[in-house]
């Protein structure tokens, strides 16, 4: 993995954990989500303001601009053990293309470090006066090439 990356903690939830006590695929995506706003920001025009994100990319997007998920890529290196202290997570960008691009995330345990998931989401930002994909801006592309690096997946 290249630099730079964001770095932000993701609470585990007792409820996240199944009944072999670590994190449950279906919260793990769910955590991915969590580190994606709370590494790049709350999509425009959605929630109410609190806390501002590490970098904000997404509460800019247009009036009538949604980012939608395109597809989710997960290899569980680990198990990642539920924990009650926050695991880690490094975001980064990579695969920016015309009309979409990915958030990469590896989940570290919060107490040995090691790397437990390696994951990616496809967005795309999408109009919801047409009905179609979005061609991102040059200033999307450059905004997001500041924490562009290597893909999880090729």
């Amino acid at each position: 993995m290249n630099e730079p990356t964001l770095r932000v903690e993701v609470p585990m939830r007792w409820g996240d954990m199944d009944a072999y006590g670590h994190i449950n695929n279906v919260n793990l995506v769910r955590m991915m989500e969590e580190a994606r706003i709370a590494g790049f920001g709350v999509p425009g025009g959605t929630g109410k303001p609190g806390i501002e994100p590490m970098v904000d990319l997404f509460s800019a997007v247009p009036e009538n601009t949604q980012i939608l998920v395109v597809e989710h890529r997960v290899r569980y290196v680990k198990p990642l053990d539920y924990r009650n202290v926050p695991a880690h997570v490094d975001l980064w960008i990579s695969a920016i293309k015309a009309a979409s691009f990915d958030i990469c995330y590896e989940f570290h345990d919060p107490v040995d470090g090691g790397v437990c998931v390696r994951a990616a989401t496809t967005l795309a930002f999408f109009s919801v006066e047409t009905q179609r994909l979005l061609r991102l801006s040059v200033e999307n592309k450059e905004a997001m090439a500041r924490y562009g690096a290597d893909p999880i997946f090729r």
